[in-house]
């Protein structure tokens, strides 16, 4: 079923997307400009328990992602 629809979360608020979408799709559904800071590398998405996840992971129904500050990139440099 090529249609089908799953409920994602993304920063605590649940959306529809399709089964196929990855996790930057997903952050792209609920805010585009966040999904654009996360393919620049200012931002990031983790899991709910604030792993870092790869944006082509696969979603699946119920997964929670936040959208946070890189931190590995806002870091460098420093001690």
């Amino acid at each position: 079923m090529t249609d089908a629809i799953v409920r994602v979360f993304v920063n605590a608020r649940g959306y529809d997307v399709p089964a196929a979408a990855s996790a930057l799709d997903a952050v792209r559904v609920a805010d585009v400009l966040e999904a654009d800071a996360v393919v620049a590398g200012t931002r990031q998405i983790t899991d709910s328990r604030g792993l870092a996840v790869p944006t082509g992971t696969p979603v699946y129904a119920g997964v929670i992602y936040r959208v946070v500050a890189n931190r590995a990139r806002d870091g460098e440099g420093t001690t």
